[in-house]
């Protein structure tokens, strides 16, 4: 039996998702929800959907849908997922979860009560080379992960727009790129409890529109005089098992270059995954690097969706909980609030 879905949202993240569910044999794309139904329509006819919504709340009153994709806003998040499992449909809900923990919580009641699937957008862990990796840690090659370092940095990276506008988006780099890189060391970790953060974010340069020959990626509703969220942050993030995370991100920063690193470190050896994948290991009384051969040395980010939206249909068929749980979207909102909380307090913040 085909699954049919809905997406709600058309913007640009929007695009990974349809292209991916057309490309699923094992689903039907029934309908597309935008505020703008210009942007709908063009979505709809361009992927197949049948029907075209300006309304979410009329797209889950379809009782012939079945599961959801969530690409709207960061401040709708929630909203809309609680509606969705309400309206008897499984989600699939981008990142982050939602703007606070406690709406988080929310979230996770409405998945209890419902019965129904609920998986994040963490697509850094369905990346073919993240797959791969994990698959190594499970297998003990590394022995215990106790030190991780992610750096993602833009130098003039700000989308402006509703990224720029806490009120919808929840904050700058951290809760946009830095979630990204925050769950996917912390998911190759084993997802240890988190024990304390603390954290240093920045407003320094805004939006820096006056620069000149350097092109950019904007939001739709780009805006270049709105912009209260932060340039850069960094955060040192303990677990309750020993293990730690070091991190820092930004949208605006003097660097010479926009830069992505993500390493991690364990007894027995340790790996990177960005920028290319590589393998340290010790064997026979020498250290060794390792390079898998694999289609490419980095994250494929259509691979990566396309893994992804397929993982989540084979939930939704066969009713198998996802690696990207409501659990999960859980304790990163957890870490992502802490973050925030500890810089504007100037102070670690702890959990019980």
């Amino acid at each position: 039996m085909s699954i049919r879905i809905g997406v709600i949202g058309a913007g640009s993240i929007s695009e990974f998702h349809l292209k991916s569910y057309k490309a699923n044999a094992d689903c039907e794309l029934a309908a597309v929800c935008d505020l703008n139904r210009e942007r709908a329509q063009a979505a709809a006819d361009k992927f197949g959907a049948e029907k075209v919504y300006t309304d979410y709340k009329e797209l889950l009153a379809d009782p012939s849908i079945d599961a959801v994709s969530i690409c709207t806003w960061n401040n709708t998040h929630a909203e809309i997922s609680i509606a969705a499992l309400e309206a008897g449909k499984h989600v699939l809900v981008e990142k982050p979860l939602s703007r606070k923990v406690e709406e988080a919580y929310a979230v996770q009641e409405a998945v209890r009560k419902s019965g129904k699937t609920l998986m994040v957008g963490f697509v850094r862990r369905y990346d073919p080379n993240a797959l791969l990796l994990r698959s190594f840690v499970e297998g003990g090659e590394f022995g215990e992960l106790y030190f991780a370092k992610a750096s993602y940095i833009r130098r003039m990276g700000n989308p402006g727009g509703w990224f720029s506008d806490s009120s919808r988006s929840g904050g700058g780099p951290v809760i946009d790129i830095g979630v990204h890189v925050i769950d996917l060391c912390w998911y190759m970790m084993g997802r240890p409890k988190v024990r304390s953060v603390s954290a240093n974010t920045y407003s320094k340069l805004g939006n820096r529109d006056s620069v000149k020959y350097l092109s950019r990626y904007k939001a739709a509703d780009y805006n270049a005089e709105l912009n209260d969220v932060e340039d850069m942050a960094n955060a040192l993030i303990r677990f309750d098992n020993g293990a730690s995370l070091l991190v820092d991100v930004s949208f605006s920063l003097h660097a010479s270059k926009d830069e992505g690193i993500v390493k991690l470190y364990g007894t027995k050896g340790g790996f990177e995954i960005d920028p290319e994948v590589v393998m340290v290991t010790e064997k026979h009384d020498a250290i060794l690097n390792a390079y898998p051969q694999t289609d490419s040395k980095g994250m494929q980010m259509d691979l990566a969706f396309r893994s992804e939206i397929d993982h989540f249909v084979e939930s939704v068929k066969t009713g198998k909980a996802p690696i990207s749980p409501i659990e999960d979207g859980v304790e990163v909102m957890k870490i992502l609030s802490a973050i925030y909380e500890s810089a504007a307090k100037g102070a670690e913040v702890t959990f019980p």
